[in-house]
């Protein structure tokens, strides 16, 4: 049975008079995050906001992790913040009961020579912000949610599991969640809201736009493009593609580094 998220209630970001900055999934692209940064030019008033994955992937996470601390943003937990943390734990851990975790997440997940790269990369205050990273991040204001990749449609969001809302792309023709690309509809598609949804996860040339969900994970460290949604103070997300359109800001990716899976 999946795991329900039991920890303690994820922060609420404080009120910012000026705009609400939400990026897409960095994947350690600094290079086109450092960008995106100097396009959107964000001030002291301004809040910025991340939906995971900044890590993993490509050339530079803990630059990119940097980035994110130099402009006081704060993200949600991505699945490969999860992974990182995993391996983190379980190398700290001591006894019987590490041997046999490792043993059984090994293939799994902790195999891949680019997780021990990066975890060898990141630094103490790295760790540390990897560690403080909710599963979600509420912006009342907005009346907008921000988590990694999705949620199951009629399931109140302290009732999600971890799982889904670290992997899930879509929701089958039974009703279950779905971590596999091209399977089941989008759950974007089927998420009624009415609180909106900005995520990321399911890499696509261009942003998801339901009418309660926006996707803006746009491929950046495949070649695609590293996008954010702009909200000016207070204004809620319109639910109409084309005004959201006007909200979105993205950089060219200055290269593919990894071919998309």
């Amino acid at each position: 049975m999946a795991r329900v998220h039991k920890k303690k209630r994820p922060p609420v970001p404080k009120p910012a008079p000026g705009r609400t900055i939400v990026i897409g999934d960095v994947h350690g692209c600094a290079t086109e995050l450092t960008l995106l940064l100097n396009k959107l030019a964000p001030t002291a008033d301004d809040r910025v906001l991340l939906v995971g994955d900044l890590v993993m992937r490509g050339p530079s996470p803990n630059r990119v992790l940097q980035l994110v601390r130099e402009v006081g943003g704060i993200s949600v937990r991505g699945n490969h913040e999860w992974r990182l943390l995993k391996w983190r734990e379980l190398q700290l851990r001591r006894g019987p009961k590490k041997a046999a975790e490792l043993s059984e997440l090994n293939h799994r997940i902790l195999s891949s020579k680019m997780l021990r790269t990066t975890a060898l990369e990141i630094d103490d205050e790295g760790w540390t912000q990897l560690e403080a990273m909710p599963l979600w991040l509420k912006v009342p204001e907005h009346d907008l949610l921000v988590v990694h990749a999705g949620l199951v449609p009629g399931v109140r969001l302290q009732k999600q599991t971890e799982r889904n809302l670290l992997h899930m792309r879509g929701i089958t023709r039974g009703g279950k969640a779905t971590e596999k690309r091209g399977e089941g509809v989008l759950w974007g598609k089927q998420y009624e809201g009415p609180t909106h949804v900005v995520f990321g996860h399911n890499a696509r040339a261009k942003p998801q736009l339901h009418r309660f969900a926006t996707g803006i994970d746009t491929g950046c460290v495949y070649g695609g493009r590293l996008t954010a949604i702009v909200l000016p103070n207070e204004r809620t997300m319109p639910r109409g593609a084309p005004a959201r359109r006007k909200l979105l800001v993205s950089v060219k990716a200055r290269r593919a580094y990894q071919a998309l899976e």
